[in-house]
């Protein structure tokens, strides 16, 4: 097997074929001699670039073969699969992410594609930040409006924070664009109530990185709106948490964001218009929004709960090498999370998503891989007066900018009042759906054929119009299955179904009935029924992994700003100081 550092064998000097001077030009410009002369490239070392819990994996290396990867804990003995690889031709690259890391620990990386390998080390990032200098804002109840503008270092972030003991409560009364604007790298906004921002709680300004917002209260903020098509669309993206283009490793973690002051419409009207909950434009990548609770009311409902653009990009929101994962996020009126742009080594698990169209956008991604894993879909609606839902899965592509890998695993969605598609009926090339349950009477998959053709299976799906989707080890919708009333959406061990036609029944003393669709007790049907995912499912109790986002025998996922933590910690000021 050859080394990242060994040189391919050289392509072969062009003979004399005869062949016209302009279509030999023509040829050595086209995509089949880019091709050939990629083959002949000596692959480059591969980087990795980390989160908190996750690698992004990135190698170009001539196309050839699956690329394949393992990880340890650097001096572990035991190499631990990952899933494979993704090569994408447009750029000669394997990319791929490793998940469920620890943070600020050393890992070590092999590769292998094609006749190479190769080898790496990288270290996630720390969640634990060093602080320099300090600023406390004012006791109590104020009006100001902050801007900061001093920025920190690697080694130590620029606080910004409540006095010891006491609690800061920023009104801005509708006077300041924002409660706290951040013209300043390596800061961190800390256990701040903010209210009544004219447009967005934080503001961080363009091209700013390395900003940390956490347990703050964020309430009140944004213009009222109304309907684009009526031409009021003036709130759109208000924000409690708003990053202008070009801002990158943001942390948004484990805030209460809640009750903008406006409202977004809903489809009745045309495209829902109005606050959003977290909004990036055109990141530059690496951010984390985590634990974070984001609700409202019908009336005052997100857009979107976390989102941005540009959507149909190359870049977008998060754009890349970003997690969005642990999130509560309710009462949206579009997307509960709008993941659309480049969506290069995005990952998407764990969120409790209700109230909501769209589960999940993915509209578009230009270049992916993404994997959206363990979330939960509850309740989906489309307008006040209409419950029929949307779609877990929002896809699509546009032009140029489309083609990534979409990964679609582990997640739940039941009804009654759940979504009412697994995806959309836009065009859906290239992805990959395993292990999911979408109790949903619409469709299961888009009708819309594209290469390269996408790959359903290992789903249980209630429905009746699979699509494109073959589903050849998927679990059959007529087992129809109630969710458990010990856990909302755990399976539980048995689960009642009707047994449809006519069949005999016991009733003892020799005595038999013909009943016809009896209701019968029958073992669930997703538990052990879904596919070995390396690194997504290594933990599965039973035979095989369950369906679904939960797995029997495990603890149960927890979400939002108080999940995993213990009572007596993680208690935000303004929760404790009266």
């Amino acid at each position: 097997m050859r080394r990242v550092r060994a040189i391919a064998s050289p392509a072969p000097a062009p003979q004399n074929t005869g062949m016209n001077p302009r279509l030999l030009c023509l040829f050595l410009l086209s995509p089949a001699c880019a091709a050939l002369r990629l083959a002949a490239a000596e692959a480059s070392p591969p980087t990795a670039v980390a989160t908190f819990e996750c690698l992004g994996l990135y190698w170009t290396t001539p196309a050839a073969g699956d690329g394949t990867a393992q990880f340890r804990r650097a001096g572990a003995g035991v190499w631990q699969p990952a899933m494979n690889l993704v090569y994408d031709p447009r750029d000669g690259q394997y990319r791929g992410s490793i998940v469920g890391l620890m943070p600020d620990a050393d890992y070590e990386v092999r590769l292998a594609a094609g006749g190479h390998d190769a080898t790496l080390t990288a270290r996630t990032r720390s969640d634990h930040f060093p602080i320099g200098q300090t600023t406390t804002l004012p006791a109590g109840d104020s009006t100001e409006n902050f801007t900061i503008t001093e920025s920190g270092t690697p080694q130590g972030y620029h606080l910004v924070t409540v006095p010891a003991g006491g609690r800061t409560s920023l009104d801005a009364a509708n006077q300041a664009v924002a409660n706290i604007t951040v013209a300043a790298d390596y800061v961190i906004v800390r256990g701040v109530e903010l209210r009544n921002a004219a447009q967005d709680g934080v503001l961080i300004k363009a091209g700013h990185h390395d900003v940390v917002v956490e347990d703050c209260h964020i309430t009140g903020w944004g213009r009222f709106t109304g309907p684009k098509t009526f031409g009021d669309a003036e709130g759109d993206l208000d924000s409690a948490v708003f990053a202008e283009k070009g801002c990158g490793n943001l942390t948004v973690q484990r805030n209460l964001i809640e009750y903008p002051r406006g409202g977004s419409n809903d489809w009745e009207t045309g495209h829902p218009s109005g606050p959003q909950g977290v909004s990036l434009i055109n990141s530059t990548g690496g951010n984390v929004i985590r634990y974070n609770d984001v609700q409202s009311t019908e009336d005052h409902g997100f857009n979107d709960g976390i989102g941005g653009g540009s959507n149909f990009s190359r870049e977008g929101s998060p754009n890349r090498d970003s997690d969005i994962y642990g999130n509560f996020i309710r009462n949206c009126w579009d997307d509960a999370i709008e993941s659309e742009g480049a969506d290069m080594n995005v990952r998407i698990w764990g969120n409790y998503l209700d109230h909501f169209y769209n589960g999940i956008a993915t509209a578009c991604v230009s270049r992916g891989p993404i994997y959206v894993f363990r979330n939960v879909w509850a309740v989906s609606r489309r307008t006040h007066r209409d419950p029929l839902g949307g779609a877990g899965i929002k896809t699509g592509e546009r032009d140029e900018f489309g083609g990534g890998r979409r990964f679609i695993l582990h997640n739940t969605a039941l009804q009654p009042g759940g979504i009412f598609t697994a995806f959309t009926s836009h065009v859906n090339p290239n992805c990959v759906s395993r292990n999911n349950i979408f109790d949903c009477r619409g469709a299961l998959a888009t009708k819309l054929e594209k290469e390269p053709a996408s790959d359903y299976d290992y789903d249980f799906y209630s429905g009746d119009a699979k699509g494109t989707a073959k589903e050849a080890h998927g679990v059959r919708g007529a087992v129809a299955f109630l969710p458990s009333h010990r856990l909302e959406f755990y399976p539980a061990a048995r689960v009642t179904a009707v047994h449809y036609g006519s069949f005999p029944v016991d009733l003892g003393g020799g005595r038999t009935r013909n009943v016809t669709d009896p209701v019968v007790a029958l073992p669930d049907p997703v538990i052990d029924a879904g596919e070995k995912l390396p690194d997504f499912n290594d933990d599965f109790a039973g035979k095989a992994p369950d369906l679904g986002a939960f797995e029997t025998g495990r603890p149960p996922l927890e979400f939002g700003r108080r999940a995993y933590l213990k009572w007596d910690e993680g208690w935000a000021p303004w929760e404790t100081v009266r």
